[in-house]
């Protein structure tokens, strides 16, 4: 029991130190850091370090795209800006369908293997959507709206771009590496790459559908897609 504690100590120390880094380098607000210790807890308690593992992996592959090149990212935007400091509501909304099914795992152990599962795909769209967004905002060559298919400028709720895509399908890619390393390579890396791709392209749904005309925030998109994507990964899982 006293080897569980130091054990659960050490992570709560080192996941401490974490959001330190993260506040102080300016990568996430006070608020932001609060809210990722709370769903490093959750997964951790959840679905271990493997779990721990693959919401790092979002972590620095996000922060890595956020941080390339943001200068010709912010000469888009209407305040020449772009802002690399991520808020509470952002971190959950990425987040929070991992969270959930790592609360999943803990309530409902006979069906552990397939919420892991969900989890992967959920932070496997999370990765796809943050490095098609601001990798293809860089390297794109065309950009067309999603629903419409006609060409529209870069940067706008709904537009997408090949180069954007395959970069996304390629951070999924990497997040289902990352989980077979704990859990196997099996058929099951294919569920997490898929969901992570059709969870991009439901966000970019969303994006040109509901969020362009202010029906809800980019935020509410996010979640959605991390938890669409967790579906698909389980529908996968069961069926298959």
């Amino acid at each position: 029991m006293n080897t569980t504690f130091q054990h659960y100590g050490l992570f709560v120390l080192l996941l401490a130190g974490f959001m330190a880094v993260c506040i102080r380098t300016g990568k996430l607000s006070v608020s932001a850091a609060m809210a990722a210790g709370l769903t490093g807890l959750l997964v951790f308690f959840g679905a271990g370090y493997p779990g721990i593992a693959l919401l790092g992996t979002f972590f620095v592959l996000g922060t890595l795209a956020t941080s390339h090149k943001k200068n010709i990212k912010a000469a888009i935007t209407a305040d020449g800006a772009h802002p690399e400091k991520r808020k509470a509501g952002q971190v959950f909304a990425n987040g929070g369908a991992a969270a959930l099914m790592a609360l999943l795992m803990l309530a409902d152990p006979v069906r552990r293997e397939l919420y892991g599962l969900m989890l992967a795909g959920s932070l496997a769209s999370a990765t796809a959507d943050t490095l098609s967004s601001e990798l293809g905002t860089v390297y794109g060559r065309r950009f067309f709206n999603i629903l419409t298919f006609r060409k529209e400028a870069r940067g706008l709720d709904g537009v997408v771009s090949l180069e954007g895509t395959l970069l996304g399908a390629a951070g999924a890619g990497v997040i289902a590496g990352v989980y077979a390393l704990a859990a196997g390579f099996d058929r099951r890396i294919a569920y997490i790459v898929i969901a992570g791709v059709l969870g991009n392209l439901m966000d970019s749904v969303l994006g040109a559908a509901l969020e362009r005309k202010h029906y809800i925030g980019n935020d509410a998109v996010n979640f959605s897609n991390t938890l669409f994507a967790a579906l698909v990964a389980g529908v996968c899982g069961w069926w298959w």
